[in-house]
């Protein structure tokens, strides 16, 4: 595909860990490197610490790379800098399976169909999930994808990091990984494959080539339709240029950017920062 349709897109991701004593050791998991896929390419990813460490990667379960690395002598902060450049281009187009055709893949993706904690309907949520299956798979996620951007108002502090798709239906607000939870969420009760994403949004349609912005980690869901279409209900929007891709899995719990132990007093502080810039 021609440079002409495609962006290039670098983000620094920097996680700073304050611990109210020193901690003997720590063991730390970090999920922040894009991939590469049919959209996206990654053209350069690193990921260094303070104190610098012996890494090691993995694929996980879901297909993500894991650098994981363990600080094994006293130390007062951890520090975390990711930082990658990535070449992203449009969706290709979404196909529109039939619901015959979801049906006979079904079991092929049944680990992305059944509830988790996150996203297990309860109550009045248990109903309206199917009352939104229309007459095809694609029918049915734009009405879910647009079901949801209008239901949340999208408010920091309201939710947190274990809040369920029922808790932050029941409040009508959160941020994008409660819009990501609440779409899964309906459409798997209609019966329609889907996983949790999480990655960045670069903030802005339009803005000076190497100007770098602020920005933060963010979550939207594909789902399946004879093959993976990205939507972000948030935005209440297609996947695009703007969305770089780091994780997969069946919702949050599966895709942390940083999980870990240590051993010392408890209270750490975490402090997280995102700048995205565009290239090109």
């Amino acid at each position: 595909m021609s440079l002409a349709y495609s962006w290039r897109l670098r983000t620094e991701h920097t996680t700073v860990y304050e611990y109210p004593t020193s901690a003997r050791a720590s063991y730390n998991e970090v999920r922040q490197t894009p991939p590469t896929t049919a959209r996206q390419t990654a053209l350069e990813a690193r990921i260094v610490t303070h104190p610098s460490a012996s890494q090691y990667a993995y694929r996980d379960y879901w297909g993500t790379r894991v650098t994981a690395f363990n600080v094994d002598a006293p130390h007062d902060r951890l520090e975390i800098h990711s930082a990658a450049l990535v070449e992203t281009r449009p969706w290709a187009g979404k196909t529109d399976a039939s619901w015959h055709d979801l049906a006979r893949v079904s079991s092929r993706h049944a680990e992305l169909m059944t509830p988790t904690r996150y996203t297990d309907p309860v109550g009045e949520l248990a109903e309206i999930g199917p009352s939104l299956r229309g007459a095809s798979p694609l029918d049915t996620v734009e009405q879910v994808v647009g079901w949801v951007h209008d239901t949340l108002d999208y408010v920091r502090g309201v939710t947190h990091v274990h809040t369920s798709a029922t808790e932050a239906y029941a409040a009508r607000s959160g941020v994008c990984q409660d819009f990501a939870h609440l779409a899964l969420t309906a459409l798997r009760e209609c019966g329609i494959p889907a996983r949790y994403v999480s990655g960045y949004l670069y903030p802005a349609e339009r803005a000076p080539i190497g100007e770098e912005l602020v920005g933060e980690s963010h979550a939207w869901v594909e789902a399946w339709l004879g093959e993976w279409w990205g939507i972000d209900p948030t935005n209440g929007s297609e996947v695009g240029m703007r969305h770089v891709v780091v994780a997969r899995g069946r919702d949050y719990a599966d895709v942390p950017p940083v999980r870990g132990i240590y051993a010392g007093d408890p209270g750490h502080r975490a402090v997280v920062s995102v700048r995205l810039t565009r290239t090109s």
